[in-house]
C-alpha cells in the first residue's frame, strides 16, 4: 500500500492498523529549535480519545504518545520526529463475522478489489483509529505555526439538525461531548444520538474548522492552491464525503454583489474585509482573513441493522457488525479536522518562507 504520506516541506507519514500492536507516524521537515515534548501532543490526543462518553465507541485506549526521535533536551533537532501510540484494547473477535463478508458503505470491498487481501479487524488502515496519528502530527504543526495562529473546530450539524448560528459560542465547544457551539442543539443531539445508538444505527455530521491569524500569502495561484490542499487534506480523513471552503455550495445561490468580499483601508495601512464569503482564500492564496472550511462525515458503516451484501465467495449475504463503534464518528472528527488544517497551514507557511522570506504577513498596502 503506497501513499501513506502527505505534505511537502512539512511531511507526515503514518503507519499501523486498528488492531495491530501500535500505530505511529513520522513528521519530516519540522524546523529545529522548537519546544516539543509528549506533553505538547497529549492534550490533542485526549480530545480525540475514544471511550470518553456514552456517545462514542467504548474502546478504552489511553492513546499515550511516545516520541522516539527528532527531539533532544525538549527541542526539535530538525531531524525526523517519530512517535508511537500503543493499541491496548483490541477485541478482534468482534469482527469474525465480517472476515468473509463486506460491510455496505465501508471500504471493505474496495480494499479487497484493490489488494486482494485486507485486515478485517476493525477495518485495518480504514479505521478511524488511524486518525490519532494525524492529531499527533497536528499538535506538532501547531508548534510550527506558533501562538499567532489559532485553529479551532466545531460540530455544526448532526444528521439533518443544524446549530443556530446566532447562538454560536466557541467556549461552549469544550463544555459538551459533541464539540457543539450551540447549547440548545446539544440537548437535541443527546436525544438523537441516544436513539440512534439504541437502535444500532448511526448518524452523519458536518464539522467546521476555522484558522485565525493565518498570514497573508500562503498558497500558490495554480497547482498548490491553499484551498485545494486544505480540501484534499480534509477529504483524506476516513469517512469524509464532502468539503467546502468559505460559503462553499451556498455561494451558488448568491449574486455577484453578495458574494464579493468588499474592502476598505484601515488607518494603519492594512486591508479590512467587510465579509468573508471566500473563507480567507482568494485565487488559492490566503488573504489574512480567517480560513474557514467545513467537511461532511458520513454515518458510521458498522451498524447492528442487517444489510444486504456479498461475500468473498461471490455469494449474496446479509451482514451486521457487532462490537464497539461510534454512533456518530463525526464527534471525534473535530480534533482530526483541526489537525489536518494545522498540518496544511504549517506546510504552506514553510513553503512561503522559503520562496518569499521578506513577504509581509498581513494584508498591508503602501500609502501614498
Amino acid at each position: 500500500m503506497s501513499h501513506n504520506s502527505f505534505g511537502h516541506l512539512f511531511r507526515v507519514t503514518s503507519w499501523g492498523e486498528s488492531h495491530g500492536p501500535a500505530i505511529g507516524g513520522v513528521v519530516d521537515g519540522c524546523p529545529p529549535g522548537l519546544q516539543l515534548s509528549e506533553a505538547d501532543i497529549q492534550p490533542a490526543l485526549d480530545r480525540r480519545r475514544p471511550g470518553q462518553s456514552k456517545y462514542v465507541t467504548q474502546r478504552q485506549e489511553p492513546d499515550q504518545v511516545r516520541i522516539l526521535s527528532g527531539v533532544f533536551e525538549g527541542l526539535t533537532t530538525g531531524t525526523p520526529i517519530a512517535f508511537v501510540i500503543d493499541n491496548q484494547d483490541q477485541r478482534s473477535r468482534d469482527y469474525g463475522d465480517i472476515a468473509q463478508t463486506f460491510r455496505p458503505g465501508h471500504a471493505d470491498l474496495a480494499y479487497h478489489l484493490k489488494y486482494g487481501v485486507r485486515d478485517y479487524r476493525g477495518g485495518g488502515r480504514s479505521s478511524a483509529r488511524e486518525t490519532a496519528i494525524r492529531v499527533a502530527a497536528g499538535a506538532i504543526a501547531a508548534r510550527v505555526l506558533g501562538g499567532g495562529v489559532r485553529v479551532r473546530g466545531a460540530l455544526v450539524q448532526m444528521g439533518a439538525d443544524r446549530i443556530d448560528r446566532a447562538a454560536f459560542d466557541w467556549a461552549e465547544v469544550e463544555r459538551n461531548p459533541f464539540f457543539c457551539p450551540d447549547p440548545a442543539a446539544v440537548l437535541r443531539w443527546e436525544e438523537m444520538l441516544s436513539a440512534a445508538r439504541k437502535a444500532g444505527s448511526s448518524l452523519g455530521a458536518v464539522i467546521e474548522v476555522v484558522a485565525e491569524g493565518v498570514p497573508a500569502g500562503l498558497g500558490a495561484p495554480l497547482y498548490a492552491k491553499l484551498d485545494a490542499e486544505i480540501a484534499g487534506a480534509l477529504m483524506g480523513i476516513n469517512a469524509v464525503k464532502a468539503v467546502e471552503i468559505g460559503d462553499g455550495f451556498a455561494s451558488a445561490a448568491l449574486t455577484g454583489e453578495e458574494n464579493a468580499d468588499q474592502m476598505r483601508m484601515r488607518a494603519d495601512g492594512t486591508v479590512e474585509f467587510l465579509s468573508n464569503h471566500a473563507g480567507g482564500i482568494l485565487g488559492g492564496i490566503s488573504t489574512g482573513q480567517p480560513v474557514v472550511a467545513r467537511f461532511v462525515v458520513k454515518p458510521t458503516s458498522s451498524i447492528l441493522t442487517p444489510r444486504q451484501s456479498v461475500n468473498r465467495q461471490g455469494e449474496d449475504a446479509d451482514v451486521l457488525t457487532r462490537g464497539r463503534h461510534d454512533p456518530c464518528v463525526g464527534l471525534r472528527a473535530v480534533p482530526v479536522g483541526e489537525a489536518m488544517l494545522s498540518c496544511v497551514l504549517a506546510d504552506h507557511l514553510l513553503r512561503h518562507r522559503a520562496q518569499n522570506p521578506d513577504a509581509p504577513t498581513v494584508a498591508r498596502l503602501p500609502r501614498n
